[in-house]
């Protein structure tokens, strides 16, 4: 099972998670990272988890 979105090729830093859906959706990466990142410091959010499944789930840019 795959999203149909793919990780950024060009913008990425760790697995270009978090650009390819910024990509996907226009937004600005940087802002899209700081976002993830303030979500990820809440207790409620599990943002290791749902990076690492994102990275498994969504399409490869090659």
């Amino acid at each position: 099972m795959h999203i149909p979105i793919k990780r950024s090729r060009t913008n990425q830093i760790f697995g270009g998670v978090i650009a390819g859906l910024c990509e996907h959706y226009d937004w600005d990466p940087a802002i899209g990272r700081i976002l993830y990142v303030l979500l990820t410091l809440t207790p409620v959010f599990p943002g290791v988890i749902v990076y690492l499944l994102l990275w498994m789930l969504m399409e490869t840019p090659y």
